[in-house]
């Protein structure tokens, strides 16, 4: 289960305590300070559990997290923060960096040192917090990539990834393959702090060993892309095709029929949301990356034991 504050179940005269006392548990120590203390205050927070990480999500009121010098000197656990701003932009000062991060942008924080991070109005973000042990990297190389992360190649990757995490966290841990996904974001995690922060020998290594982890989550974000080939994947990670298939084969991985059985898994189950019953079958399968309805029909039936139409029907009469 989740730990989860939610203001609205207080009095007006409880919210700004309790806030202070849940962003100890859910961050790091720090001076919490709201843009109107006499105002409307409001927060929802919840912390999940997410293998060796957690997921952090916020929406509050106007709010500012000043971290000084003299609480970082109390925290001996030092832990990277990467968040993306759902609502409003937020400003982040750490290492003489100065930036203000825009709304679906991506800023990583070093909650163990000083820091100064807020935003105004009606904000949110969502957070994967992991803890510098975890990473496989010289504690040099992930503060420096902490304010150089829009310099990495797998930036958008991973801002696209974590998004994703916060947008539901509760189905991802509920799912039996949590591990799984919790392994590979903190690789994600891992290739991205390493690549920003020009870790040499110690970034070239994280990238061989995290490959087959980014082209499986840069397949999944590219799945609706008919062109998506394995000369495209293999450019997109500055290999050789010949590399790539080494790769994917030494897992036991035959890359294009993955990607078509996630097309297929991902087609299969918009057939059946009901925002999707007034879309055909075409349709579907052309926003899973299929340009032949029929090829699509007849992998859908190959694979599933009945044709994409009989699936519909059926698990609507289920339903019924």
């Amino acid at each position: 289960m989740p730990y989860v504050l939610d203001t609205a179940d207080l009095p007006p005269r409880e919210r700004v305590e309790a806030v202070h006392t849940a962003m100890m548990y859910a961050s790091a120590p720090c001076h919490v300070i709201h843009e109107d203390p006499d105002g409307d205050v409001h927060a929802r927070m919840e912390v999940w559990d997410f293998g060796n990480a957690n997921i952090f999500t916020h929406r509050s009121s106007g709010i500012r997290l000043l971290r000084t010098a003299r609480l970082a000197r109390q925290d001996a656990m030092p832990v990277v923060a990467l968040s993306v701003q759902r609502r409003s932009p937020g400003r982040i000062e750490q290492q003489r960096r100065r930036a203000v991060v825009p709304v679906g942008e991506l800023l990583a924080v070093d909650l163990s040192g000083p820091y100064d991070y807020s935003w105004s109005g009606d904000g949110a973000a969502g957070c994967l917090q992991v803890g510098f042990d975890q990473l496989g990297l010289p504690v040099d190389v992930v503060r420096r990539a902490t304010v150089e992360v829009r310099a990495s190649s797998f930036y958008r990757m991973v801002t696209d990834h974590i998004a994703h995490l916060a947008r539901d966290p509760g189905r991802i841990v509920a799912d039996p393959a949590v591990g799984a996904v919790a392994a590979a974001s903190v690789d994600l995690v891992r290739a991205l702090l390493a690549s920003a922060g020009r870790g040499g020998q110690h970034a070239r290594q994280v990238l061989a060993e995290t490959l087959l982890t980014r082209v499986r989550v840069f397949v999944r974000q590219h799945l609706a892309d008919p062109d998506l080939t394995p000369q495209r994947i293999a450019a997109a990670h500055n290999v050789s095709l010949r590399h790539l298939y080494k790769v994917c084969a030494e897992a036991g991985l035959s890359l294009e029929q993955w990607i078509i059985s996630e097309r297929l898994q991902g087609a299969r189950h918009e057939l059946l949301l009901p925002e999707s019953r007034h879309r055909s079958v075409a349709a579907i399968a052309r926003r899973w990356g299929f340009r032949d309805a029929t090829h699509f029909t007849r992998r859908f039936k190959a694979r599933y034991g009945m044709l994409p139409n009989q699936w519909r029907r059926s698990s609507a009469d289920a339903r019924s």
